[in-house]
């Protein structure tokens, strides 16, 4: 690896933690910024860009010219309409060549991904830099899912399965069995306060959230952190399942405290469990 590490920064504090290891190591990066969607704190201290979306060809000029090789794609963006992106004659022709408004989102961010690569650029995880954010199997603290939970775990497993393989989404919400949503366009904070009201009396339900059968795992991995917890708890959830290996978790200690003080388990699913194997 030679060169800073081209970053294009989505929302969200992970884009910032990048930064700050790829400053501790004396590598330095070079940050694409999204405007409306990357935290200006992202930036402090870095080279950087800021554009609007669809300005595809400045950021690729701006990335060549800082000597970018290796590029990672992180935090979180909302996809926007083709009214919205307002996009530069690069972006447009890209977009009219992979039928944009025909993909859902992973299609779409594996053709990004391919057009990047085409540019010469090689695309990574945050996890080969950030070495603590990938979920391990098991419990992460000191409650666990019973069988009733286990039982709803499995269901959620087959619906976002279900989802993943229409590239709809990655989390559900589900109680006894039923499905109180799942996930689209609005992620899964918006999932959360959507099923606080639909909750039914009995124990909580469990928030399972997933990568997608065959999804491009350089980008847009399932992502949870203390704010989710948050959500769940004030959903009246009882737990949280994620795929271990395949899920994003940010701050793993401030997670672990946040789902113990609220009474709340997580667990981390083998990929053998999440892609359809009996669970528990």
């Amino acid at each position: 690896m030679s060169g800073p590490l081209g970053i294009v920064a989505g929302g969200g504090s992970l884009p910032r933690r990048l930064v700050e290891v790829c400053q501790a190591n004396g590598r330095g990066a070079f940050v694409i910024a999204i405007e409306n969607h990357t935290d200006p704190a992202t930036v402090e201290g870095a080279d950087h860009l800021w554009i609007r979306m669809g300005q595809s060809e400045k950021a690729v000029q701006a990335l060549k010219g800082a000597g970018v090789k290796d590029l990672v794609l992180v935090g979180a963006v909302k996809r926007p309409s083709m009214t919205e992106l307002r996009p530069d004659r690069k972006t447009f022709k890209f977009l009219a060549k992979i039928g944009f408004n025909s993909l859902g989102d992973d299609g779409l961010l594996g053709a990004v991904v391919k057009g990047l690569e085409d540019e010469g650029f090689t695309l990574r995880g945050i996890e080969e830099f950030v070495h603590d954010l990938l979920a391990a199997e098991g419990s992460f603290g000191r409650n666990q899912p019973d069988e009733t939970a286990w039982r709803d775990i499995r269901r959620g497993i087959d619906v976002v399965r279900a989802m993943g393989a229409a590239d709809v989404g990655q989390a559900t919400v589900i109680q006894d069995g039923l499905v109180l949503g799942v996930e689209a366009l609005e992620g899964t904070d918006a999932l959360l306060a959507r099923c606080g009201p639909l909750r039914r009396a009995g124990p909580g339900g469990v928030l399972v959230k997933l990568s997608k059968p065959g999804q491009e795992r350089r980008a847009d991995l399932p992502t949870i952190g203390v704010k989710t917890v948050e959500g769940a708890a004030a959903a009246g959830l009882r737990g949280i399942a994620v795929e271990a290996g395949g899920t994003l978790v940010v701050d793993l200690p401030a997670v672990t405290l946040a789902a113990d003080r609220a009474g709340l388990f997580i667990v981390g699913i083998s990929h053998e469990a999440a892609t359809g194997a009996a669970a528990g």
